[in-house]
C-alpha cells in the first residue's frame, strides 16, 4: 500500500483526467485486485490480502499516457488488468499501487482481406473479434476456454495456449502476433510501434514490461466446426484413439480426453454420463467420417453432435481446457489442477503417477502441437492435501520427464518453462526503467535489481 500523502497526491493529478474512470470504493479495489487465482490454494494463501489503492479504467490512449506519467513520478506501482480470467494473480498488485483496468479499449481498428490479419485494441473480448472475422470467413487461431469473457490483451500478456493449440501451437510460436502498439512508463512516457520480432518479448510477460495498446494478429480462415464424442471403456484404448485422431490428416481444432470420473461431474447439458472415458473434438465436416471409423474400428462409442453453435455457450469447447478445472471446482473446491506436456509414451507416466496417487489424480489431456511436432498436454484435476504433497506430486512428474508449468506460482518464468528470459528483462529495463509494471512477477528483473 502506498501512503496516504502520496495517494492523494496521485488522485490529485489523475482526478482531472478526461477519458478516466477512477475506482476509490472499497468493493471496487477488491473486486478489480482479482482473479481466479483461487483455483491454486497457494496463491489464494499468497495472495488473499493483495489489493489496489486506486483503480483506474482509460477510455483512451491519452489516458494513459498520463497515468503511466503520473505513476512514474511518485514512483508508484502499476499493475494491467483485462478481463480477470487467469489463474495465475497475473493482474494482482502485489504492492498495492494502481491497477489500470484496459476494457475501455476495445476498438477494432483493421482487417486487412489479403492476408486475414487483424489489428484490435488490448481491450477487446475475443469473443467480439471472432465475431467480428467470422464476418469475413476468418477466425482467432487460439483461444482460452474463457473466450467469451477474457480480453485479447489479457490473453497475450497472460495465456500461453488453449482451444486451437492442436493446429497451431502455442501463444509465444513464431507467426501468432504480428505487431503491439504500446505506451513505456519513461518519463516522459513513449508510444511505440513494434514489429513482429521486438514484440515476442512482451508475449505472456504478464503486463511487466510494457502497456499494450493494440495488437496486430494472424488468423485462419473460418470453419464450422463439428462436435464429436467419442466414449471408450478403456483408458489406453482411450489414449490411442487420441493418439490416432491427433495425428490423422484431419482439421482438427480441439482434442479433449476426460478420465471418466470428470466426465460424470460435467454439466447436464454435455450428455448423460455412462462410466466411460470421454474425448471431446471439434473437428471439420469432411474429417467426421474419418473419426467415426476410426472409433467404431476400436469398438468405442461416437457422438456426431452437429455443428457449433457459439451463441449458446453450451458447446464442447465450454468443457474443454481449464473449464474442465472450472466445473470440477463447482462440485468440489478442493479440487486444483496442474499443467504439463507429458513425455512419450504418454500412458507410462499416467499409469505410475495413477499407482500412487490413485482418486486424488484425475486425468484431463489436450492435444497440442508443439515444435510443430503433434504431443499430448496435460491439465490433471488433483485433491488438495497440502503445499508440501503438491510440491511432492511436481517434483515426481519432473523426474518422470514431464514438463512443469506450474499453476501456482506468481512469476512469469515459474509459471512457465522455469528460465528467465533476458530478452524479457531487457524490455523491461528498456520500457519500464524504475521497474513500477507489475512489480514482483518478472523473476529476472527481481534477482537483477536484488
Amino acid at each position: 500500500m502506498i501512503s496516504k500523502e502520496k495517494l492523494a497526491s496521485l488522485f490529485d493529478e489523475l482526478k482531472s483526467v478526461s477519458d478516466l474512470e477512477i475506482y476509490q470504493k472499497t468493493s471496487d479495489l477488491k473486486r478489480f485486485s482479482k482473479d481466479f487465482f483461487d483455483y491454486s490454494p497457494i496463491l489464494m494463501n499468497e495472495l488473499k490480502d493483495c489489493i489496489a489503492d486506486i483503480v483506474v479504467r482509460p477510455l483512451s490512449c491519452d489516458a494513459i499516457f498520463v497515468v503511466a506519467q503520473v505513476c512514474n513520478k511518485y514512483s508508484t506501482p502499476l499493475t494491467l488488468r483485462g478481463s480477470g480470467t487467469g489463474n495465475y494473480g497475473q493482474c494482482v498488485p502485489l504492492n498495492g499501487g494502481v491497477v489500470m483496468v484496459m476494457s475501455g479499449l476495445r476498438k477494432i481498428r483493421k482487417f486487412d482481406p489479403k492476408s486475414g490479419e487483424i489489428t484490435v485494441e488490448s481491450g477487446c473480448l475475443l469473443r467480439d473479434i471472432n465475431d467480428e472475422l467470422i464476418e469475413h470467413g476468418r477466425q482467432l487461431r487460439l483461444l482460452p476456454s474463457t473466450w467469451r469473457s477474457a480480453s485479447i490483451g489479457g490473453f497475450i500478456s497472460g495465456g500461453s495456449g488453449g482451444i486451437g493449440s492442436v493446429r497451431w501451437g502455442f501463444l509465444r510460436d513464431h507467426g501468432h502476433l504480428q505487431a503491439l502498439e504500446i505506451i513505456t512508463t519513461e518519463d516522459p512516457p513513449r508510444k511505440l510501434e513494434l514489429n513482429a520480432n521486438n514484440s515476442e518479448a512482451l508475449n505472456h510477460a504478464y503486463g511487466t514490461n510494457g502497456i499494450i495498446t493494440a495488437l496486430t494478429l494472424t488468423t485462419a480462415p473460418y470453419i464450422e466446426w463439428q462436435q464429436i464424442v467419442v466414449d471408450c471403456i478403456e483408458w489406453d484404448q482411450a489414449i490411442e484413439l487420441l493418439t490416432k485422431f491427433n495425428c490423422a490428416a484431419l482439421e482438427i481444432y480441439l482434442g479433449t480426453l476426460l478420465e471418466k470420473e470428470i466426465v460424470d461431474c460435467l454439466p447436464h447439458w454435455s450428455g448423460k454420463p455412462k462410466q466411460k472415458h470421454r474425448i471431446l473434438l471439434l473437428v471439420s465436416l469432411d474429417g467426421v467420417s474419418t473419426i467415426e471409423r476410426l472409433a467404431k474400428s476400436a469398438g468405442a462409442d461416437f457422438y456426431d453432435l452437429g455443428p457449433e453453435n457459439l451463441k449458446a455457450g453450451r458447446g464442447l469447447r465450454e468443457l474443454s481446457w481449464n473449464h474442465t478445472t472450472l466445473h470440477m471446482r463447482g462440485i468440489d473446491p478442493d479440487w486444483t489442477y496442474l499443467q504439463m506436456l507429458l513425455p512419450q509414451p504418454e500412458l507410462e507416466i499416467m499409469t505410475n503417477m495413477k499407482a500412487e496417487w490413485g482418486p486424488n489424480l484425475l486425468w484431463h489431456l489436450e492435444c497440442v502441437r508443439q515444435n510443430g511436432v503433434q504431443r499430448l498436454a496435460s491439465l490433471p484435476l488433483v485433491k488438495w492435501q497440502g503445499k508440501e504433497e503438491m510440491n511432492h506430486m511436481i517434483n515426481q512428474f519432473k523426474e518422470l520427464g514431464a514438463v512443469i508449468f506450474n499453476p501456482h506460482t506468481i512469476t512469469v518464468e515459474d509459471g512457465g518453462l522455469g528460465v528467465i528470459d533476458s530478452d524479457q528483462v531487457q524490455a523491461k529495463i528498456n520500457y519500464d526503467p524504475k521497474g513500477i509494471l507489475n512489480p514482483g512477477k518478472l523473476k529476472g528483473w527481481n534477482i537483477k535489481n536484488n
